[in-house]
């Protein structure tokens, strides 16, 4: 005669309620590849995605950020220019006095040395923005932002030599003092005047390269929000199911280990009624 001493328990109420529990505490219905093979290829595969489009937001907010320097600077110098052209047409006429001419061209040298400085110091984390170094007076590369994902996805801006070489203000930067005349004011009006065709030219560029560089900012956010939120759907718990799961669970493991207590206090007995 045999007498089982215990009850086989059904360890799955255990299992599912450990699981439960587990979910509950990450915030996530899969914690391993046993919970949802394929669901973890996708959630993976989804999370890589957003955060490749996360880092081309960031690339993207960058760039704007230095277009919006260089854009801030270029105006700084259309205000130089348009005090030069002032200061040019009151040298023209001969009613200013030799000695005021000279005054003029004095204050437009200055004004375009500040010119020129603003070229040489506008920088975006070291990297100068309307002229190739800081002592490079030739033009910049053209700027390339990656705006995406692919090695294609890149939003390019033109090169930019926004200084007195570039703009072609050399001469009246040279221009001596002593032999200035108003004829020499007069012929540099329209020196001034394609200078400043050409740093509004330079700003526009910029300006339209800002413009393609927000669009593409919106339409990365709308596909984060999308990935993130299709990766989220697959991956994250629902808390109010497995609460519910776990109490289920739970109960099941109670009634299971009361079972098995009861089947051993039967066993005992009848042990003990064999041997009386």
């Amino acid at each position: 005669m045999q007498i089982n001493n215990n009850i086989q328990l059904d360890q799955n109420a255990y299992l599912n309620a450990n699981q439960a529990l587990n979910r509950i505490a990450t915030g996530s219905s899969i914690n391993s590849a046993a919970d949802n093979a394929s669901g973890l290829a996708i959630s993976d595969n989804l999370n890589a995605q957003a955060s490749g489009i996360s880092q081309s937001i960031d690339n993207v907010n960058s760039g704007i950020a230095s277009l919006q320097i260089g854009d801030q600077a270029i105006k700084e110098q259309s205000s130089i220019l348009d005090q030069v052209k002032e200061k040019l047409l009151q040298a023209s006429t001969d009613t200013t006095s030799q000695d005021g001419r000279k005054a003029l061209i004095t204050e437009i040298k200055d004004l375009l040395e500040n010119f020129d400085n603003i070229a040489n110091s506008t920088n975006y984390n070291g990297q100068t923005l309307l002229q190739n170094g800081f002592n490079d007076t030739s033009a910049t590369q053209a700027l390339q932002f990656q705006a995406g994902e692919s090695s294609g996805d890149i939003i390019e801006s033109g090169s930019i030599q926004s200084n007195t070489q570039g703009t072609g203000l050399t001469a009246l930067l040279n221009q001596d003092i002593e032999t200035f005349t108003s004829a020499d004011a007069r012929g540099y009006l329209e020196t001034v005047d394609n200078a400043i065709t050409t740093v509004n030219s330079f700003r526009a560029e910029l300006g339209s390269t800002q413009n393609q560089l927000q669009s593409s900012s919106e339409n990365l956010l709308a596909q984060y929000s999308q990935t993130t939120g299709a990766a989220s759907v697959i991956s994250e718990v629902n808390y109010a199911q497995e609460v519910a799961n776990f109490g289920k669970q739970n109960i099941l493991a109670q009634i299971g280990a009361f079972g098995a207590a009861q089947s051993n206090n039967i066993n005992q007995n009848i042990v003990s009624r064999l041997l009386s």
